[in-house]
């Protein structure tokens, strides 16, 4: 049973970097997912460092450290599906264009499940626009794509502002000048904002340590949306923000377990001046946007910093924090095509097509490595008054994760049993349902979510009352 994630990202997400910080951890459950790549250790070790993480906060709060319990079944699953509906379905995710395409040299993946992602690809591809006829429409882009190469396919999408990823193999990747850059990269960039800034103290319920703290949710999906579930869980007041008409098919019914959801246009007075209001009285920024998009709308490092001095800021991007693709639009199953995953799995496999993992794993574990750095971040300014920011990318957990490749697929997915679901009904917006057990436990203490899955949209842009929380 391989850890041998878990020292690598220990270390790396604590800023300081210098002395060991690991209570005690213990894994059980005996399945063992490869999928060519060790799945299952990089999911029992991500939540684990969570976990140790959220340990050593309660440990400066009051003085002892909980035991941490990793189920490494259901880690492998919560890189997955986790609610069961009763009487409904899920919807996909994934819409009418989204998926591999043949290419007249290999393959290329296209992201479309936003409208304007779906443009981009008939406008790059085809030249035109969207028809009321989506299946003439895939047709369409499945026969222009089959005579253009891989590369050709690639950049005429990315051009128009859209996602899209030839399959290269591993070395390719190497030898790309952004894969050479994601390869010098630290698995986390660690910046020191501030100094002797000023800390107060923080009462830990071990039930929701995490109470009283605000957290302001920018990002999409799926690894932020997995960082701020995880601080939910635990207690923080998460506020989504998302512009209006934002919808995430198929993820919202997981990402959004225990968080409310608020919508403000950042690109109107109001909607600048109540975001304002509200990261001026957060403790944590969690942001996953393009590396230039805040920038643009005017909110650089600097003058979140200004607007709330303190304020801890996560963020991640899809293709790393240096190099020519550092602000390209990316995706967990594009970052898989373009790092070597999806065509390593095709090789292995011999079925003749990418064979990405079963999981959207690069999301995930880059999820719970962000609620990591967001508590030892916290720890730290409690400790010494530093202000650090972490900045984390798909891309760079790609390359931790390739370095355990398997001519073997493992077990994929574990059997689900009734036994890995909580028995309390969730009362979704979308219908009721089982939720699948958190994988980690405290002490012998399971997660308490605050409240069921809700769809976007739903809240006020207003922080819930600290007494409330």
């Amino acid at each position: 049973m391989s850890h041998a994630f878990l020292d690598e990202i220990l270390t790396a997400t604590n800023p300081t970097g210098l002395e060991e910080d690991r209570g005690t951890i213990t894994f059980h459950g005996d399945h063992s997912s490869n999928d060519y790549f060790d799945l299952t250790g990089l999911a029992s070790s991500s939540i684990a460092a969570a976990g140790n993480a959220l340990a050593g906060f309660q440990h400066d709060a009051s003085g002892s450290r909980p035991e941490i319990r990793v189920d490494r079944t259901l880690a492998t699953r919560w890189f997955s599906t986790t609610l069961r509906p009763i009487d409904w379905q899920l919807p996909s995710i994934w819409d009418a264009f989204a998926g591999n395409y043949q290419t007249k040299d290999g393959w290329v993946r296209l992201h479309t499940n936003l409208y304007a992602h779906r443009i981009a690809a008939m406008k790059g591809i085809l030249g035109k626009a969207l028809s009321d006829n989506p299946e003439q429409d895939k047709q369409g882009l499945t026969a222009k794509i089959s005579t253009m190469s891989s590369l050709d396919v690639e950049n005429a999408v990315v051009q128009e502002g859209g996602c899209a990823a030839e399959m290269r193999s591993s070395t390719d990747w190497a030898n790309h000048p952004q894969g050479r850059a994601v390869a010098s990269e630290p698995l986390v960039h660690w910046t020191k904002i501030d100094e002797n800034a000023s800390t107060k103290d923080h009462e830990v319920n071990d039930a929701k340590p995490l109470a009283g703290l605000r957290v302001l949710d920018m990002t999409r999906i799926l690894a932020g949306p997995v960082a701020t579930r995880f601080l939910a869980g635990y207690g923080a007041d998460v506020l989504r923000i998302d512009p209006p008409g934002w919808d995430e098919q198929g993820t919202i019914q997981e990402i959004m377990l225990g968080k409310r959801s608020a919508t403000l246009d950042l690109k109107t007075n109001k909607g600048r001046d109540d975001f304002e209001r509200l990261i001026a009285s957060a403790d944590i920024f969690v942001h996953g946007l393009r590396r230039d998009a805040l920038d643009k709308l005017g909110y650089d490092d600097t003058a979140i910093q200004k607007l709330s001095p303190g304020i801890v800021d996560i963020a991640l991007n899809a293709y790393g924090w240096t190099g020519p693709w550092s602000s390209r639009r990316g995706f967990d199953s594009l970052v898989q095509m373009s790092s070597g995953i999806a065509d390593y799995g095709m090789a292995c496999s011999g079925i003749g097509k990418p064979r990405p993992l079963t999981a959207q794993a690069l999301d995930h574990a880059t999820g719970y490595l962000m609620a990591a750095c967001t508590l030892q971040a916290l720890r730290q300014k409690q400790a010494t008054g530093d202000i650090w920011s972490a900045r984390v990318s798909l891309a760079r957990v790609a390359n931790l994760l390739t370095g355990t490749a398997s001519e073997v697929s493992g077990e994929g997915l574990p059997e689900i049993r009734d036994e890995d679901f909580m028995d309390k009904i969730e009362e979704s917006d979308w219908g009721l349902g089982r939720r699948m057990r958190f994988p980690l436990q405290l002490d012998g203490r399971e997660i308490q979510w605050p409240g069921p899955a809700r769809k976007l949209h739903r809240a006020e842009s207003e922080w819930l009352p600290k007494t409330a929380v």
